[in-house]
Formats: structure tokens, sequence, C-alpha cells
């Protein structure tokens, strides 16, 4: 019996493999961090969400 990965493993792995779209995302918000507003950065935050999802199921 294999031995079971707990979530947060896996998670930990996956935001590991996605430091390019994080660094973006970072970025985009920092760029104007006194005017943060909903939607502001979201084509970097759904690319980094990409990123995580596949990540994390590929394990």
């Amino acid at each position: 019996m294999p031995a079971r990965t707990r979530p947060i493993d896996k998670l930990a792995t996956a935001v590991a493999k996605c430091s390019t779209q994080s660094s973006l995302y970072g970025k985009c918000i920092f760029a104007d961090y006194n005017n943060v507003h909903k939607n502001m950065c979201s084509t970097e935050f759904l690319k980094l969400k990409e990123c995580y999802l596949k990540a994390y199921k590929q394990r």
C-alpha cells in the first residue's frame, strides 16, 4: 500500500512549481498597491490559479 500524500504537501509542491506566475501576480499587485481593487490583476491571477491546479493534479 503506497504512503498517502497529505494535501498540504501537494499544495507546497504546486506552489514551488509556479514561482514565475506568482512573481508576475505579485508585481501586478505591487505596481499600484495603494489602489488595489477587485479584478485588478485578474489575468495574472487566473494564470497563477491555472498553474496551481495543474501542478496540484500532477502528483
